[in-house]
């Protein structure tokens, strides 16, 4: 199993897929898309059922640790079904003759950069990047992609209704956080990620965020049928609490978009607790606690049978929260 440092830059994260997919045939690697940037946004696809999951890192700059979880996850996956071992109680070689699993480790690979290796990853944008982060050169919290959009608020979800909070938050443009861009799916990872979701049919997908020991898994505080009783079971897998986002953050994110508007189950999983970015020794301890979710989720997802609606607010599903 390969060694995977807590917050891989994109170097680092593209050694790593050589060598997996240079031992693991198995293991196809494609393009997802480009950043604002021209890197390269990696799709790895794993698996021949006719059940697809879809499971995304990285949506955020300062929360790169999310695609060291997911490489993590797929290196032991790997290992383990070549070894015949079951994990977390999953038998991988059966698992993954039932369900075909899409891995996008890293949605917004500049982000990450301007966190992880500063404002000379930043290339010709290097100039705007400082002004909008008021003229510092400590991008050490970014959140957003180089045009300072928050790609998970850029979702065609309560767009319109999220400029009014916006404005009441004093954010009037691109920045470090909370700018949602000019329309849904303005940015090219965003709108990558839309059309992907769009041709796959898709039962299940986990956006992975760090930090906060949560789940949500409603849109506009509504969900899908049965989608509660699957949140209460990955919060027993994890320890996490189930909540519903408040805010700014119940806006444009792609659970939102993907449970209102596609009708597909999704779960934000906020992933360890402390301060973006986590630091490197809170790598271990988070991972162990969504390490029974990564591997378990698959089995919850059904196939798609036909158009999805999300249910009311006065329904089994909100109960409790």
């Amino acid at each position: 199993m390969l060694p995977i440092p807590p917050r891989p830059d994109a170097a680092e994260r593209a050694a790593i897929l050589d060598e997996l997919t240079e031992e693991y045939p198995c293991l196809s690697r494609s393009t997802l898309g480009r950043s604002v940037l021209g890197r390269e946004i990696p799709l790895l696809r794993l698996g021949e059922g006719g059940t697809h999951l879809l499971y995304v890192g990285a949506h955020h700059g300062a929360e790169g640790m999310t695609a060291a979880f997911l490489l993590r996850f797929l290196s032991e996956l790997l290992s383990a079904r070549r070894s015949g071992r079951s994990v977390e109680g999953v038998d991988p070689a059966f698992l993954l003759s039932v369900r075909t699993l899409w891995i996008v480790p890293a949605l917004n690979p500049d982000g990450v950069e301007l966190v992880e290796r500063g404002i000379l990853s930043a290339g010709f944008l290097s100039e705007r990047i400082l002004r909008m982060n008021g003229g510092s050169d400590d991008l050490s919290t970014w959140q957003a992609n180089a045009r300072g959009v928050d790609l998970n608020h850029n979702y065609d979800a309560g767009f319109r209704a999220y400029k009014g909070v916006e404005a009441s938050l004093g954010v009037l443009g691109g920045g470090p956080t909370r700018y949602s861009g000019d329309y849904p799916e303005s940015e090219p990872e965003t709108a990558a990620l839309a059309r992907f979701v769009r041709s796959v049919p898709l039962s299940l997908i986990l956006s992975l965020h760090t930090q906060g020991r949560e789940i949500y898994f409603t849109s506009e505080g509504r969900a899908l049928k049965g989608q509660f009783a699957v949140a209460a079971r990955f919060a027993a897998m994890t320890g996490y609490r189930v909540s519903q986002p408040s805010g700014a953050a119940a806006y444009g994110g792609l659970t939102d978009w993907a449970v209102g508007r596609l009708g597909i189950p999704c779960f934000t999983v906020e992933c360890g607790e402390g301060k973006n970015p986590l630091p490197p020794e809170r790598f271990a301890p988070a991972y162990g606690e969504i390490r029974p979710l990564l591997f378990r989720a698959p089995l919850y997802a059904s196939p798609q049978t036909g158009e999805k609606r999300p249910t009311g607010e006065g329904t089994d599903e909100h109960r409790g929260l």
